[in-house]
């Protein structure tokens, strides 16, 4: 990293960026990013950043866990070697992370990315993964799983060593040997079964001795009958050695076969593992991707610094390139000069690596061959430079790199000599900087460098807000007015004597005075403009509040009509099917008549035909001219906000208005309407009466000889048909008197027993219903029962 990328504090960006990956190889990767100078380099970095944030808000990050570099090993198994234990496990943790990754991927694979491609050529081989899993424990432990050899060595070893310590624990619990043995145990030496014998019994318990103890008192004596067994155990155990390294080999020489694939997709998950930290760094910034261009224009909207705590930064606004190629910051001594000269080259650095940048929508950075900075003292006692010599020896180096793909930032321009010198000097720089070209921002205190920018096309002032009263800068860069350096008023409200800082006011030239003042009053200017501004955005955004509530209650109102409209067909709908079931009641009574013929018609039965006639034509017309209930007459004049009654339709509402003539405008529910004074009835101090509900359905009594149906199987059909079908059977059944029905729609998803079910609750003729019991059809079927 060169030295203006680790002044501007770039290194510590990609510190963060580091601390946001998931691998130790990705956060190498993450300190080893380099600004790039390519446009289209530059958006396809930004692309991918963005891609990476768009899929981790909607779906999560995708995990990297169990990944490590397995390069070296896969190598060495290709190259026929074998692995041990430890590093397949490694291997196999790294496949399953790769799986991972790519599973993660087709969950969200709807979504089109600009990193798909990196998804797409990873390899995973869950075979080859299960069986490392399957034979290795851990790193010292094969499992007996790993083939049906090795499990069936170890029985054997099991069982030998099960009886060569059956034959041991007789030993040593036999009253012959009991006081001949240091202890009645049984232990190994070697891999071998022995036990421990006083020395000077030795002779008593033939065997080989294997071991004796530090002080000689007791030898471990592996007993002659048990030697064959321990001869034989060990040569199982040789073939257990040699099957588990024949497994090892073959183990090793199946990741061998895929060691280049495996390679090439940690290498491009360690790129998504970098991209998903940038996206991470984005999300804990609340950064954009801005926009960029060749041009030279920086515009940034409410710029934050990203290594200033997020609780004290202050947005800024900051633009250069546009209308003007050379800003001038001026201002007090720790009032955000030097953070806005940081602020501009850390971010545009930041986008050239491909991060998002902590500042509003619609920012724009320019990208630039290089980056020349000079900020901060860098004086040298061992090379014998002052702090003037320092800023000189940069600038020089400056002018000789800079052309018109560069920004330069300089801080404190001309200071530590001579004022009328640096001042003078600080102008030559500024002049031959913008005959290079370049975007040039920098600080100063010179009031000689703030009449240069109010002279000079394309230079304009800069200054950073500083509040006199509470002698804190705010750190807003107000771009278009020069700063002013405020030290006398600085003194005075530390305490200096009155008689000094007038003196001092004296003492500076009346050209310098009368410019101070003039910035005085062009500050004053701009806080009543901005005061002005924030106002009428505040009375804009009021309106547009009122706007969208105004909008917002509109939308609703059209929601509540269709719902009434709704409500209406579905009212209509139910009249209907009320009346073909009331004619269908009737034509059965008539067809029951017409095979009665020679029977005399009683009159109870032309009785019933009448009523139900009556009922049929009440059914059919809901809505119908009421007879008057007298000469009625309105107790006194409307006024708004009577509670009337309109008589011919018996529906309540409320008076908008006085009457004009014979009408009046009233209210009935969410319908506005004119309604004829003799229609209306004035409803004084009454609690609303309840209106008579027409029942949906109502059974009639008939003589029938058709078959009752009392089992409805809606398997096979649509929701809409069955329901259809479903109120044909309840009409049915309630004019066969029928109480109990069965509706058979099958278990399947579920759909079509909840459409049913959710129906049944608004039919006014269901007294109740369930699930099927065992035996019955279970949730396969729905009992209801009618009222």
């Amino acid at each position: 990293m060169n030295k203006n990328e680790k002044t501007l504090e770039l290194d510590k960006i990609l510190q963060m960026l580091a601390n946001e990956t998931s691998t130790t190889d990705a956060a190498e990767l993450a300190l080893a990013v380099e600004p790039t100078h390519d446009i289209n380099s530059v958006k396809d970095k930004l692309e991918e950043t963005d891609a990476a944030y768009i899929l981790s808000a909607k779906f999560g990050s995708p995990s990297f866990y169990g990944m490590v570099n397995v390069s070296n090993a896969l190598r060495r198994a290709e190259a026929g070697g074998s692995l041990n234990m430890g590093e397949l496990l490694r291997v196999a943790s790294t496949m399953r992370a790769l799986r991972s990754l790519s599973q993660w991927r087709q969950k969200s694979e709807g979504t089109k990315t600009k990193i798909d491609g990196y998804f797409q050529v990873i390899y995973t081989n869950k075979q080859t993964e299960d069986r490392i899993f399957t034979a290795i424990l851990s790193e010292e432990e094969m499992s007996d799983n790993a083939s049906v050899t090795l499990a069936s060595i170890r029985r054997k070893i099991k069982n030998m060593s099960v009886s060569v310590r059956d034959k041991l624990d007789k030993l040593i619990r036999s009253q012959t040997h009991q006081k001949h043995l240091q202890d009645a145990i049984v232990t190994m030496r070697s891999g071998r079964f022995v036990v421990p014998v006083k020395a000077e019994y030795r002779a008593e318990v033939p065997g080989l001795v294997h071991d004796s103890s530090s002080s000689g008192a007791t030898v471990f004596v592996e007993p002659m009958a048990v030697v064959e067994a321990n001869n034989e155990i060990r040569v199982l155990q040789a073939k257990e050695q040699e099957e588990m390294d024949r497994i090892l080999q073959e183990l090793s020489t199946a990741v061998g076969a895929d060691a280049s694939e495996v390679i090439r997709s940690y290498e491009h998950a360690l790129t998504l593992d970098l991209i998903f930290a940038k996206a991470n760094l984005a999300y804990k910034m609340k950064a954009v991707m801005p926009k960029i261009n060749n041009d030279g224009k920086v515009l940034i909207h409410e710029a934050r610094h990203p290594l200033i705590d997020p609780h004290q930064v202050v947005p800024t606004n900051i633009s250069l390139g546009n209308s003007f190629d050379t800003l001038i910051i001026t201002g007090p001594n720790t009032g955000g000069k030097t953070v806005a000269l940081k602020t501009i080259g850390l971010l545009t650095l930041m986008t050239m690596c491909g991060l998002m940048i902590p500042a509003g929508d619609h920012s724009e950075i320019a990208i630039f061959d290089n980056i020349l900075v000079d900020i901060g003292d860098e004086q040298s006692i061992e090379q014998s430079l002052s702090t003037f010599s320092s800023h000189m020896t940069n600038i020089i180096k400056i002018l000789a790199q800079a052309n018109e793909k560069s920004l330069v930032l300089m801080d404190e321009l001309g200071a530590g000599t001579d004022p009328i010198e640096g001042a003078a000097l600080a102008t030559s720089i500024i002049e031959e900087l913008r005959r290079k070209s370049v975007r040039l921002a920098c600080t100063t205190h010179y009031a000689e460098l703030k009449a240069y920018a109010l002279q000079t096309e394309g230079v304009e002032n800069g200054c950073c807000e500083f509040d006199v009263a509470t002698l804190r800068p705010t750190y807003r860069l107000l771009i278009g007015v020069p700063g002013k350096s405020n030290a006398f008023a600085i003194s005075r409200r530390l305490g200096m004597p009155q008689i000094i800082v007038e003196r001092a006011s004296e003492l500076v030239s009346d050209e310098s005075h009368s410019f101070e003042k003039v910035i005085g009053q062009l500050e004053k200017s701009r806080k009543k403009l901005e005061k002005e501004l924030f106002e009428s955005r505040q009375q804009k955004r009021e309106i547009q509040q009122k706007l969208e509530e105004t909008n917002k209650f509109h939308t609703e109102a059209e929601q509540k009509a269709q719902k009434e409209i709704d409500k209406a067909r579905q009212d209509a709908e139910q009249i209907v099917a009320m009346t073909r079931a009331k004619a269908e009641g009737l034509i059965h009574e008539m067809e029951e008549l017409r095979r009665q013929k020679n029977k005399e018609i009683s009159a109870d039965q032309k009785a019933r035909m009448r009523a139900g006639i009556k009922e049929l034509d009440s059914v059919a017309n809901p809505v119908r001219e009421r007879k008057s209930d007298g000469d009625y007459v309105l107790p006194r004049k409307l006024k708004a906000g009577d509670n009337v009654l309109i008589f011919d339709i018996d529906k309540k509402a409320v008076v908008l208005e006085e009457p004009k003539g014979e009408v009046v405008l009233v209210q009935a529910g969410i319908i506005k309407t004119r309604v004829n004074l003799k229609n209306l009835r004035l409803l004084q101090n009454q609690a609303n009466k309840p209106q008579k509900n027409v029942p949906k359905h109502r059974t009639v009594t008939k003589a029938v000889s058709e078959k009752a149906t009392t089992e409805l199987d809606l398997r096979g059909m649509n929701v809409e048909e069955s329901l259809m079908e479903v109120d044909n059977i309840l009409d049915h059944a309630a004019l066969m008197g029928i109480a109990l029905i069965t509706i058979i729609h099958g278990k399947g998803t579920g759909v079509l027993r909840n459409a049913v079910q959710q129906h049944l609750k608004t039919c006014s003729i269901v007294k109740s219903f369930r699930l099927g019991t065992y035996g019955e059809g279970e949730s396969g079927v729905t009992i209801v029962e009618l009222k």
